[in-house]
């Protein structure tokens, strides 16, 4: 209103509407409006006092015509609110009213009854937080750069980003993925890129780090909970659907995105975060922040004595995950196997995995534990976690059998030896229950026994076993019955086979 205030001062002295439209206050009709409205008003008179202006303003503003039109969508207004209140837009809003209501009229008069549902709304204000030295971080992901990885591949790069909130001073790392592995790896260098750590750590509600988003009950991450015990942290993790909560990561993301990563080339992921480190130190550390109006690096020399000291040994960062337990006595993580007790077949265990541990637990009760495997479906096996059927199986190879039987005699020996020398079937499992005989006969007895099987060249389970249930091992060998007549391979009698070995003369 200042101008017309200085326009009903020149008027006072006698200027012109022409006179008043070249100096740029207004235009000539806007000049003789305002005239004919101060004359009404005594407002030229020389000897009244200037209006103020409120007065000014009330009197310009044209006076509202009244509508006497009532909506047709008045009885479903408080409808439409809610529906405006959860975003919904105007499009979905009119088919809603179509579907549901009948609703037969144009889009024109939903978009009114938004219209003023808007200015009746209370504007969307906000604070700014302030924090003290040492008092919290915040962190984020961000897309980052296509790169080739190791094997040649294209792939998209994320960028971590934990911001002091008090100094602004950044740790940057560009990584591959955003697993709990990599999260809590990038938290540890973070620690050690400031040498302290802050009271708490802002986050959003990233898998990686809650399991289940919640306002007031959030369900952390029992690797990110043992992360922040370990180092001393307390995690504060967004309300759903509020970024703005932790908006100063928010906008050192945007930062980094739009300062460090145009105009550079980057060779590989090692390469891109070596000039990270030293753009974060050489550039965004010592710029004036135009928030706080100093260096964030300055500004981390006063924050740095708030900070929490580093634990004197690191913590584990262990990932911890659920699994179940295969019937062959393996539960699966990343890829690979690994083996508990055989009674824990079924069962759903937590496991937690550090850089070179896989600890298996039951209850919190610790069943096994295994070196990292390094390599997709690596099978990690203890033996002793097996069934007793199958640890014997395992445990009674070739070169078992084949010591067993030289112990026994070396009819046994030879038996077992050509069993094993099979080309077409594989025979373990017989040689296995060949030695096994000792269990229900005497050594001599077994030996005795392959001894007359070799001697009829059927050196086999079946043919051992017959002998010494048949007793025939115990027999007084006798001549064997030859044809006098005939001579060859068919001239042995077959019932001399369980009789007597053949001499040969």
């Amino acid at each position: 209103m200042h101008h017309y205030r200085q326009a009903l001062m020149r008027m006072r002295q006698g200027d012109s509407d022409r006179d008043i439209a070249k100096s740029g206050l207004m235009g000539r009709r806007t000049a003789a409006t305002l005239r004919a409205l101060a004359g009404r008003r005594g407002w030229l008179e020389t000897a009244a006092a200037l209006p103020d202006d409120a007065t000014i303003a009330g009197a310009l503003a044209a006076p509202k015509r009244a509508s006497t039109t009532i909506s047709r969508l008045e009885p479903l207004r408080e409808q439409i609110a809610a529906w405006h209140v959860q975003g919904v837009t105007g499009v979905v809003i009119l088919a809603a009213l179509k579907r549901e209501h009948g609703y037969t009229g144009s889009y024109s008069a939903v978009r009114r009854m938004l219209a003023t549902l808007k200015r009746a709304a209370p504007p969307d204000a906000t604070i700014r937080l302030d924090f003290a030295p040492g008092e919290a971080a915040q962190v984020d992901f961000g897309a980052g750069p296509m790169l080739a990885d190791a094997a040649g591949v294209v792939r998209r790069t994320w960028v971590f980003v934990m911001t002091l909130c008090f100094s602004r001073h950044q740790y940057v790392e560009f990584v591959w993925d955003q697993t709990v592995a990599t999260w809590l790896g990038c938290h540890r260098r973070a620690f050690e890129w400031f040498g302290a750590v802050p009271a708490r750590v802002i986050i959003d509600n990233a898998k990686c780090a809650i399991i289940k988003a919640c306002q007031n009950d959030p369900e952390v991450q029992r690797s990110y909970a043992d992360c922040a015990e370990g180092y001393g942290f307390k995690i504060d993790p967004c309300p759903p659907h509020d970024p703005q909560k932790k908006g100063i990561v928010e906008s050192g993301v945007k930062y980094v995105k739009g300062n460090f990563l145009p105009l550079r080339t980057f060779r590989d992921l090692v390469d891109l975060n070596a000039q990270a480190r030293r753009w974060v130190m050489e550039e965004a550390g010592v710029r004036r922040h135009g928030t706080t109006g100093e260096a964030p690096l300055s500004r981390f020399d006063i924050e740095r004595v708030m900070l929490h000291p580093l634990p004197a040994v690191a913590p584990d960062l262990g990932v911890w995950k659920q699994a179940s337990v295969y019937r062959d006595c393996h539960l699966q993580f990343d890829r690979a196997f690994y083996s508990v007790p055989f009674a824990l077949v079924g069962k759903s265990l937590w496991l937690k995995a550090s850089d070179g541990m896989v600890t298996i637990y039951d209850d919190f009760r610790p069943v096994a534990a295994h070196g990292r495997a390094r390599r997709p479906g690596e099978r990690r096996t203890v033996r002793d976690h097996l069934p007793p059927d199958a640890q014997a199986f395992l445990a009674h190879d070739r070169d078992w059998c084949l010591t067993r039987a030289a112990v026994i005699g070396p009819a046994c020996a030879e038996l077992i030896d050509r069993l094993l020398a099979d080309r077409i079937v594989e025979r373990l499992r017989a040689a296995q229950n060949v030695l096994r005989l000792a269990k229900s006969y005497p050594a001599a007895r077994l030996e005795a026994a392959c001894a007359r099987a070799l001697a009829h060249n059927s050196p086999f389970y079946r043919t051992v076993k017959t002998i010494l249930a048949g007793g025939h091992d115990l027999q007084v060998p006798t001549p064997a019955l030859t044809d006098t007549t005939h001579s060859g391979r068919f001239a042995r009698d077959a019932a001399s086979l369980f009789a007597a070995p053949a001499t040969v003369q």
